[in-house]
């Protein structure tokens, strides 16, 4: 069929000067010219480099292990096994919410004592002179394995007498969700269908690998150069350092990717440990073999629907059940299988409904954080199931996903959808931008199909998420602001630089922010869950909007105008109706300060607070919204070969302003 794009209901918004414009990112110029320093761009006299030793077996316990001959190897400075550590364990849970009750088993040793439980699993840390003599003493490292009984299969591990990989059971998060009458909803439908669905282990792929240089100052502080999405890390840090959290600095780069791999602590304690056991700087970068070997993956999900349809199209109930492949320690597995139940029936309204889900604990590598945190593998099974249904319902799948997506108002999984659910206007606006099917060719057959997303944003707020930020103005009229939002390349800083720039009436190239330093910059909270511009976004808006009205309250008395009726743009603050009658921005900074007005203000924003969920039943507000799109492609199958090429590729999205 042909799609005709919905017309979107009209929008009325302020004219705005410098957001949403097309404007030069602030960071671009040292990245286009290659100025801007990496972590691994890194380095200090006198600097030593680290390598891991690593398990080469999935599940084994440690008879024994001998580190004698790489510390006898000229040019080894420090060789580190458990023995020597001060704190054995690494939290793993969200920073900042470490004050809650963690499962038995939640959280990683440093270094492997006893027992191992991936390939890949940290037993020793090696400091050099070279990063050459690093790798041969890797190579002198002698361990010896009891074997123990693995399972790599999340079914296999939930069933009685599996290995235990994290007591009591390897279950280490579970929810439900129950609403309406689901047996009534079978029965009402005409057509019952059930499909399973899995989804592999996927790797971030970034272009920059895991990488820090860590040194400790004539303070005594362990600074910690290092690319993170969170340097809030550094009270788990200073904990397995066994220092005060005043005691561990960490300064972050920026990112050359992260997509949720480097929202886990990755080399941060492994640096720290080695500096202060040589009171050197020591760096460590890994290889990408081993990176992929050592970082947390995205989830493997085994997710089965029942779907119950009438014959026009209307969903009836469904029961799903998700099973999500936790690995080998928890991380952040409960709160990723949260958010795939808060998705797992897709953007469409499902009144009678069960979900039962399980993160599951195995001996793969362990998994965590991931762009979407859970919701695309639930999204990914929810899209094939109505396309099956469609099918074998006989319907157009735009017509039965039209029929049966949120709308404003609509409870999804466990909330209520408040604002604008723009699902059929993304689906149309990108099927029609797809076009006509290409004719096939021979053996080359072309198909077209698309699919239907909801996304959450901000963290969950039972968490009770704040960002801090902190703007002031220079006598010149220039703006600084600090915050510590790290920027992963996706325009963080930038986004807030022009909220800044916009309420000062500051030309763009007049901002200057200093960002991600867990000592010098106000905490901002971790760059994930699509939350930086909502929460840091917000912590600037408030600052720069408090500096606003002191400004223009100030300039209100030179230019004989109420506040209201003044505005700011150009370095300039002028009479709305007369621009031409205006104070030069230096100049009323300058009267402010010989009048000891302050000129900067540090602001805190709080997203919505709310209460716990209830596992047993997850309902209630969770996040403080979502967004919604779509995306069509056109592939060409050949039939004779099996490939596959993507000839086409359109998506649309609703990201708001």
């Amino acid at each position: 069929m042909k799609y005709k794009a919905k017309p979107l209901p009209p929008v009325n918004l302020p004219e705005l000067r410098v957001v949403g414009k097309p404007l030069r990112r602030v960071d671009a110029l040292g990245k286009s010219v290659g100025a801007t320093v990496y972590a691994d761009d890194f380095s200090l006299p006198g600097m030593l480099y680290a390598k891991v030793f690593r398990s080469t077996v999935p599940s084994a316990r440690i008879k024994r292990l001998d580190v004698s001959k790489a510390r006898a190897l000229p040019g080894v400075a420090c060789v580190i096994t458990h023995a020597e550590l001060p704190q054995a364990v690494l939290v793993t849970d969200i920073p900042g919410q470490t004050g809650q009750k963690r499962r038995a088993g939640s959280d990683a040793h440093v270094l492997a004592k006893d027992v191992v439980r991936f390939v890949g699993d940290p037993i020793a840390l090696v400091a050099a002179e070279t990063l050459e003599i690093a790798e041969k003493a890797l190579k002198l490292i002698e361990v010896e394995y009891e074997p123990l009984p693995a399972v790599f299969d999340p079914l296999e591990a939930m069933k009685p007498g599996a290995p235990i990989v994290t007591p009591p059971d390897n279950i280490v998060s579970k929810y439900k969700v129950r609403r309406g009458n689901v047996q009534a909803g079978f029965e009402a439908a005409d057509l019952i269908v059930e499909n399973t669905f899995t989804v592999q282990f996927v790797d971030h792929a970034y272009l920059e690998p895991e990488s820090g240089v860590a040194w400790v100052d004539d303070r005594g502080v362990v600074n910690i150069r290092v690319c993170t999405q969170v340097v809030e890390h550094f009270r788990s840090i200073a904990l397995a350092l066994g220092l005060p959290h005043n005691k561990v600095h960490i300064q972050g780069t920026m990112i050359g990717g992260g997509f949720g791999g480097k929202e886990d602590i990755t080399v941060e304690i492994f640096i720290g440990l080695l500096a202060l056991a040589t009171r050197r700087p020591v760096k460590l970068t890994y290889t990408r073999e081993e990176s992929i070997m050592a970082h947390a993956k995205r989830h493997p999900y085994i997710i089965t629907h029942r779907t119950g349809v009438t014959r026009d199209g209307r969903i009836t109930a469904a029961e799903i059940k998700l099973v999500a492949d936790s690995g080998a320690y928890v991380y952040l597995s409960p709160y990723v299988l949260l958010y795939s139940v808060g998705v797992a029936t897709g953007p469409y309204r499902v009144d009678n409904l069960s979900v039962d889900a399980y993160a599951v604990a195995t001996n793969q590598v362990f998994t965590s954080a991931f762009r979407g945190f859970g919701a695309p593998q639930a999204i990914f099974a929810a899209e094939c199931q109505m396309d099956d249904i469609a099918q074998k319902l006989g319907m157009d799948p735009f017509e039965f996903r039209c029929r049966n997506y949120l709308k404003t108002g609509d409870w999804g999984v466990n909330q209520q959808i408040k604002t604008a659910a723009w699902l059929e206007e993304t689906a149309s606006r990108a099927l029609e931008a797809l076009g006509e099917k290409t004719p096939d060719h021979g053996p080359i057959k072309v198909g077209q199909g698309f699919a239907s997303y909801m996304q959450s944003y901000g963290r969950m707020m039972y968490l009770h998420d704040t960002s801090q930020a902190w703007v002031g103005l220079e006598l010149d009229g220039t703006v600084v602001i600090r915050s510590g939002i790290p920027d992963l390349g996706g325009g963080q800083v930038s986004a807030v630089c022009q909220i800044a720039s916009e309420l000062l009436g500051v030309p763009l190239d007049k901002v200057q922010i200093y960002h991600t330093d867990s000592a010098l910059t106000p905490l901002a909270g971790t760059t994930t869950a699509t939350r930086q511009l909502y929460m840091s976004g917000n912590a600037v808006y408030q600052a720069a909007s408090n500096l606003r009205k002191v400004l223009l309250d100030r300039a209100s008395k030179d230019l004989e105008e109420d506040p209201a009726n003044l505005d700011m743009a150009d370095s300039k603050v002028f009479v709305k109706t007369n621009p031409e009658h205006f104070i030069p921005l230096p100049e009323l900074l300058a009267k402010c300060a010989s009048e000891g007005i302050h000129l900067s203000n540090l602001a805190i924003f709080r997203a919505p607070f709310t209460s716990p969920i209830d596992p047993e039943n997850v309902q209630g507000d969770i996040w403080p919204d979502f967004t919604f799109g779509a995306m069509a492609v056109e592939v060409a199958v050949d039939t004779e070969t099996g490939e596959v090429t993507i000839l086409k590729c359109v998506a649309c999205h609703d990201v708001g302003r």
